[in-house]
């Protein structure tokens, strides 16, 4: 697998013709911040979600509203997914409202969502089976990102998909590395939802491990931003944890699917997720302690 790198070119300035009509299902946490900054830069936006008060994100930017997914992805050009798992992506391309019933020719659909990979195959041989350009591109980033317009996309599928979509990718993000065929992005976003689960519970692990020794965790963060180890991701989670900030940029129930569903790739590739495979049940006991909702970082309550 070979990356190519896109860096934004658009801006709101730019021509009409390079805004393309957008259908956007999914406008939760993440979803609706990104809708809403396309609906700023200029692109016709139509606007879907199960919980229709979702969308006031993207409708205060001028977004319109539609009250099924196959209203909103009719006479688009585009069509953005970002829902929570699979079975949800698949309701509204193939269910009743779904939007492979009524549909623009040449539609392009973006999958944005962290659907694992067995999902990814098969919306890809559906999407094929009705005309649909599918690409496969799911983002590294959490909710402060997607409001800033600072996701990292990891794009896979068609190279005719690729122009369509990069002034839309430009706005939702400051770098997309294109990286293959569809479900290419979905093996890579896998990759790294191990590696953040890894350091995640690494870091938690490491917080109490420190307090038990007599140590204050907070000097320790200190110094251990001052070293080699010290990511700025690891640092900004472990300030949040012994701050006891769990206000959610990436919910503990989005993160334990997610890692399942890297585990679930590795054993089907014959890799071995070792530390991810062995930190789910923990999470599992946290979640089921009230903290689903919460922020990863509060695998440090039971830590």
């Amino acid at each position: 697998m070979t990356a190519s790198q896109s860096t934004p070119t658009t801006s709101p300035g730019t021509a009409e013709a390079d805004r393309p009509v957008i259908a956007f299902l999914g406008t939760g946490r993440m979803g609706g911040p990104m809708a809403a900054n396309l609906a700023s830069a200029g692109f016709p936006v139509r606007a879907w979600n199960r919980t229709s008060s979702h969308t006031a994100t993207a409708t205060a930017q001028g977004a319109a509203v539609a009250a099924t997914p196959a209203e909103a992805v009719e006479g688009a050009a585009v069509v953005i997914t970002m829902l929570a798992d699979g079975p949800a992506t698949d309701q509204v391309l193939s269910g009743t409202d779904g939007f492979a019933r009524t549909r623009a020719p040449g539609l392009i659909w973006a999958q944005m969502g962290t659907i694992g990979l067995e999902w990814t195959t098969r919306l890809a041989r559906t999407a094929g089976e009705n005309d649909i350009a599918y690409t496969d591109a799911p983002v590294s980033g959490s909710q402060g990102p997607a409001e800033a317009g600072d996701l990292v996309i990891l794009a896979s599928g068609p190279d005719e998909a690729r122009d369509a979509l990069t002034p839309a990718f430009d706005v939702l993000g400051r770098d997309t590395f294109w990286l293959g065929p569809a479900g290419n992005g979905t093996r890579a976003k896998l990759v790294f939802n191990s590696w953040l689960a890894d350091l995640t519970e690494a870091t938690a692990e490491n917080l109490a491990f420190a307090h038990r020794l007599g140590l204050d965790p907070a000097a320790v963060v200190d110094v251990l931003q001052s070293t080699p180890l010290g990511s700025p991701y690891a640092v900004q989670k472990a300030r949040a944890m012994l701050a006891g900030d769990f206000a959610p940029a990436f919910a503990l129930k989005h993160a334990i699917k997610d890692a399942e569903l890297a585990v679930q790739a590795a054993q089907a590739s014959g890799a071995r997720l070792e530390l991810t495979n062995a930190l789910i049940p923990r999470w599992h006991t946290t979640a089921d302690e009230g903290h689903a909702e919460e922020d990863l970082a509060a695998v440090y309550a039971t830590a």
